[in-house]
């Protein structure tokens, strides 16, 4: 819309200064269709607007707004032992389950998983195929399921009974860590134990139950560790063939500026495939445990 003034009919002022009709007439603005707005009402609608939102934001202010639930964190002062007991044992249940992802990783057959998973990984040498929520989660499905046994145990024997209010909370944990123990103790070295039983200065035990549980987790998970990386380098044999294979041939054809793994990459992955490497080898890692 375009906007134009009226200069029609408006004379020049008289010599004395008086204005004439005409300039009166320019306070107005003509639209095409002929109409004539004021100037002003071009400054009265803005103003309504800021009016009528104040109005309204006023109005909505006024309003109660419902009530919101506020938590208070602090430290108070405890008039009785038995409230600093309870303080006590909440905030190392809240230390427990800050670490219990790393509980489950040390004191289960997860280490040895995982870490023969990455190597496979490497020796195939797919980059991050399969990625690593894959290899997680499968090693994280075997885990449950190469532990449910023990995980049978602690619940018949700790959990359900102490839930029941049976034993007390200290009795439950000692029964639990029975099971716990025999798993980590089946599949540690005798070697790793002496090793950290030596650093740790502790005294020698006459059977099995007296090793500290704090000495057999390390042992255990150095045990895991050590039989992992022998699976690894199993597992590296016959894909080394394969690059060396690969290599030779390139080197021979005067091909040395093309990458050798680009083109052993199909066939080992042709290798695995064919021998049905994941049966072979979830199936191994499985009977590692028994």
């Amino acid at each position: 819309m375009t906007v134009q003034s009226d200069t029609r009919g408006c004379r020049a002022p008289s010599a004395g200064g008086e204005k004439g009709p005409g300039v009166l007439r320019a306070s107005h603005r003509h639209f095409r269709d002929g109409t004539r707005w004021p100037n002003s009402l071009f400054f009265l609608v803005p103003a309504a607007l800021v009016i009528g939102v104040i109005v309204w934001s006023s109005a909505v202010s006024a309003q109660q707004l419902p009530a919101l639930p506020s938590v208070t964190i602090g430290v108070g002062q405890g008039d009785t032992p038995q409230q600093v007991n309870v303080l006590l044992k909440i905030l190392l249940l809240l230390t427990v389950l800050s670490l219990a992802p790393a509980i489950v990783v040390m004191m289960t057959s997860f280490t040895r998983l995982a870490v023969v998973f990455s190597l496979l990984r490497h020796a195939l040498g797919t980059q991050q195929t399969p990625p690593n929520q894959v290899m997680i989660g499968l090693a994280l499905l075997l885990t449950f399921f190469l532990m449910s046994p023990v995980y049978e145990k602690v619940n018949k024997d700790a959990l359900q009974p102490y839930l029941g209010e049976e034993i007390s909370q200290t009795e439950a944990i000692e029964r639990a860590l029975v099971p716990i123990r025999e798993f980590m103790l089946k599949q540690t070295r005798k070697k790793d134990i002496a090793l950290f039983l030596k650093v740790s200065k502790s005294a020698q035990p006459h059977n099995i139950d007296e090793i500290p549980t704090m000495v057999l987790i390390p042992s255990f998970v150095v045990s895991e560790l050590k039989t992992a990386f022998q699976i690894g380098f199993l597992i590296y044999i016959p894909f080394l063939v394969i690059d060396m294979v690969v290599a030779s041939v390139l080197l021979s054809m005067g091909m040395m500026m093309l990458p050798p793994f680009m083109i052993s990459l199909p066939f080992k992955l042709m290798l695995f495939v064919l021998m049905d490497g994941w049966n072979l080898l979830v199936g191994s890692l499985v009977k590692s445990f028994a």
